[in-house]
């Protein structure tokens, strides 16, 4: 009896042990890298699914990844070399079929994809032989080795896929990732299995469990009980809400999120095609006061599109300072007065602790120039589903991730205002437009840099959004885990090499 009784309590902290317990807010819609375009499918599918090549630790560089090795026959001619012996998930070979098969895929009619984008410029992609792609450009394209750090899909599973939005695959994806999907069940729990045969090494921790908390308290409440082993804080409960026992648990890891948040104005609507309203809304906001009171100093107010700290920043163009009674003139010549107040809604989600709070200051501050707003928040998928992605919105409080080598195409061109596009506010500026083409075929990273800065300042100046707020990431990671090697990309580049201390 008591030999049992201890090998059932080695068993238990085994399971423990070998599983790596984390939180999304939401349900992923696909597993599917070219259609995921929402936080948790793309999060979950970046364990299960392999691009040719992947940014190094730093951000910096490009590096192989399911390709052993690459090289430029000239500025439009790009040789792939993929490794030898890759394995998709369900034990067939990984080859260049499954390339070309995934470019076909993403530029078919049949799949609305907004990254279907980045491949615009591929003139042709071509198999010379089983572990050797040829890809020809239209012209020289400055992200044409990124364009390929999109997941590989496997053909022999998908060739005859009548409609891949709504394939069986998106919820069973089988990849050449380091994980495979184990479990998923809706709105309780998704558990990834690490992969026998990963090209790489079968990751040293056994499983990745995603419970799906949309209530981030409770997420909060979970990470605080120790349910969790890597959790995101939010400022105030950082600063507010834990004791000595916490920090004796989890190791804190903090930098600038590669990400802001914004408030979008729905061009399409006349109310929000005068230019004046728009800078009267800007000035009426005091972004200062927003990120204080939201991330008592973990966070920075927002300038622009790009990055700070990479070459497409232009440090040149700061936000606005709040100035009441110039946002008043403005609305006033615009036709909005006391009696003929503007009224508009914001909508957002609840998928971010912070957003509706920060609607509430908004709406608070807008109040001061006669401006009346109302809210309405959701639930993630709702709102994507309901009101972003049909564009059936006035303003919205979303947010975007940010690139060390922004594609501002995909975001600010008029063509990527289209049905599946990122260009969700229907922003249309001819001469930025002219910039971006421009932009597109060139190579030297001096040269982008010039053209990014003076695009940044265009778009800043028309504020189509009016950039918020750049959060830091605060991590908390417990102390079991090893082999962490913080970089610029954050604690994630090297998870396969983690291993969970008994």
């Amino acid at each position: 009896m008591l030999k049992s009784f201890f090998l059932l309590l080695l068993f238990s902290s085994f399971i423990v042990a070998d599983t790596l317990h984390l939180a999304t807010s939401t349900n992923p819609a696909r597993l599917n890298p070219i259609l995921a375009t929402d936080s948790s499918s793309g999060e979950i599918a970046s364990f299960i699914f392999s691009g040719l090549v992947k940014f190094d630790k730093d951000s910096k560089e490009i590096i192989p990844d399911l390709a052993e090795a690459f090289h430029y026959e000239d500025n439009v001619t790009l040789i792939f070399f993929l490794r030898k012996g890759v394995k998709w998930h369900d034990g067939a070979e990984f080859s260049a079929q499954d390339v070309l098969f995934t470019y076909e895929t993403i530029i078919s009619d049949k799949v609305v994809s907004p990254y279907s984008s980045g491949f615009r410029f591929v003139k042709s992609v071509e198999v010379l032989d089983r572990y050797r792609v040829k890809v020809v450009y239209k012209q020289p394209y400055f992200k044409a080795l990124e364009t390929w750090m999109m997941g590989i899909l496997p053909k022999h599973l998908l060739e005859n896929e009548e409609n891949l939005m709504s394939a069986a695959f998106n919820k069973k994806p089988i990849g050449t990732g380091p994980y495979t999907l184990e479990k998923l069940e809706f709105s309780k729990n998704i558990t990834l299995k690490a992969f026998e045969n990963y090209y790489e090494g079968k990751p040293k921790i056994e499983h990745i469990s995603f419970h799906v908390i949309a209530d981030p308290m409770t997420r909060f409440m979970m990470l605080k009980s120790g349910e969790l082993d890597i959790g995101s804080l939010e400022p105030m409960a950082y600063e507010k809400q834990l004791n000595t026992e916490f920090f004796k648990k989890y190791k804190i890891y903090e930098k600038i999120a590669p990400s802001y948040s914004y408030l979008g104005f729905n061009l399409r609507l006349k109310k929000f095609q005068d230019a004046r309203v728009r800078e009267a809304l800007s000035l009426a906001i005091n972004r200062e006061a927003i990120v204080n009171i939201l991330f008592l100093k973990h966070a920075q107010v927002c300038n622009g599109p790009f990055l700070p700290g990479t070459k497409a920043f232009n440090d040149k163009v700061v936000s606005p300072k709040q100035d009441i009674q110039k946002a008043k003139k403005l609305l006033a010549q615009a036709g909005y007065t006391q009696e003929n107040p503007l009224v508009f809604e914001i909508a957002t989600s609840n998928s971010s602790p912070i957003r509706p709070y920060a609607a509430e200051i908004l709406q608070h501050q807008l109040k001061q120039v006669g401006v009346a707003v109302k809210l309405r928040v959701m639930e993630w998928q709702a709102f994507l589903n309901m009101v972003v992605m049909p564009h059936k919105f006035e303003s919205v409080l979303l947010g975007w991730g940010l690139s060390p080598t922004p594609d501002p195409y995909l975001l600010w061109h008029s063509d990527s205002d289209r049905k599946g596009g990122f260009n969700l506010v229907g922003y249309h500026n001819k001469e930025l437009d002219t910039l971006i083409e421009k932009s597109q075929s060139i190579t030297d990273r001096d040269e982008l840099a010039i053209l990014w800065q003076q695009m940044f300042a265009m778009i800043v100046k028309d504020n189509p959004y009016l950039f918020l707020y750049i959060p830091n990431e605060i991590s908390a990671v417990d102390k079991s885990i090893q082999n962490i090697k913080p970089a610029m990309s954050g604690i994630w580049h090297n998870y396969i090499e983690w291993e969970i201390e008994n």
